[in-house]
């Protein structure tokens, strides 16, 4: 593409045209979602840390940001748990049923280094201990 064309007007606006009509499209879309998280439980959480809006909108891209975050979250403690998981069945070779039940499990051996990689410290109380 020639040096004149990149910085000519109408490419950036082509750009934004496109960007626009996606941001609008994912809006619209953004409506009619209904995530996890119910918008009155993010919208209080949101009103008392001091945050106060009339969108709906935008309570809703927060909740799918929150559903999302949490999902990553149980995600990795998944990971963690196959790993352990494997571990024991390989430690536990004599059952030979154990390979073929996936039944798993999220405790807080797998929670707690989920947490850890996105910077959350969780601790049992000490009366669990």
């Amino acid at each position: 593409m020639p040096m004149s064309r990149m910085n000519s007007p109408a490419v950036g606006m082509d750009d934004d045209g496109v960007a626009g009509h996606a941001l609008s499209d994912f809006l619209l879309h953004l409506e009619n979602y209904n995530p996890s998280i119910p918008d009155s439980v993010v919208a209080h959480y949101l009103n008392m840390s001091g945050f106060e809006s009339q969108d709906p909108r935008l309570i809703r891209l927060i909740a799918i940001a929150a559903q999302k975050f949490l999902s990553d979250i149980a995600n990795d403690a998944l990971q963690h748990c196959k790993m352990r998981t494997s571990s024991q069945i390989n430690q536990n070779s004599k059952n030979p049923k154990g390979s073929k039940e996936k039944k798993y499990v999220m405790t807080m051996e797998d929670l707690v280094p989920a947490l850890q990689e996105y910077g959350i410290t969780a601790r049992k109380p000490h009366y669990f201990v």
